[in-house]
């Protein structure tokens, strides 16, 4: 997998194999996603006919074996999502969180540029209402926010993530320059408020990642 073109090359093939595999076979499934080596399936003709179904996966080569698991009351995770049964047989989706998860994140008195903290939060949110269904989103958002406050986070942060701003930045209010440097708590917000008059923003530093300069935007007249 040390080429970039590898990675391509293998989902070709691993969509070519599924293709012929489930063509081979007299029962087939009702659903079949796969994302890189996980695949979801829905098997409708029993848990019996199951294990034939996955012996003949394996059987196809020897260097691709497939192992299984299968919903446990009701429930099956799948990637980042807790799959679930309804009572009417529906299935909902909620996130899914392994038994080890501590709920412990960015804590909110840690020595990191305000940004960084509240992104921790955003992401957060975003993650539950890309992965919630309706039934599950308002029970995640009340957990979500007992891990912000068992984390230090203020209201105030925590309301910022729930609803995040969507104004539109005008033309005029894009800086002209940015700076990137080191993050120290009272000097960078100093520096950023001075620059800020002068329409120019101020970027934290990490070595590695950013030049320790100023950069201009080019012009035609550069």
């Amino acid at each position: 997998m040390g080429s970039p073109i590898s990675p391509v090359i293998a989902n070709f093939y691993m969509e070519d194999f599924v293709m012929k595999t489930i063509k081979q076979t007299t029962n087939k499934p009702a659903c079949w996603y796969r994302y890189v080596d996980d695949t979801f399936v829905i098997w409708p003709h029993g848990k019996e006919k199951i294990t034939d179904f996955l012996n003949h996966l394996n059987g196809i080569h020897n260097n691709i074996q497939f192992t299984m698991e299968i919903e446990d009351e009701g429930h099956l995770p799948f990637l980042d999502i807790d799959i679930y049964r309804k009572t009417d047989g529906s299935l909902g989706h909620r996130v899914y969180r392994k038994t080890t998860h501590t709920s412990l994140y960015l804590h909110q008195k840690s020595h990191h540029h305000p940004a960084n903290k509240q992104t921790v939060l955003s992401s957060l949110v975003q993650r539950a209402t890309a992965l919630c269904d309706q039934e599950s989103l308002a029970t995640e958002l009340t957990f979500l926010t007992h891990v912000f406050k068992q984390n230090v986070y203020r209201h105030q942060q925590m309301q910022r993530a729930m609803k995040p701003a969507t104004r539109t930045i005008k033309t005029e209010d894009k800086p002209i320059s940015t700076a990137y440097l080191p993050y120290t708590q009272i000097t960078y917000g100093r520096i950023s408020r001075m620059l800020a008059k002068y329409n120019s923003r101020v970027s934290p530093y990490h070595p590695g990642k950013y030049p320790a300069t100023c950069h201009r935007p080019r012009t035609h007249q550069d």
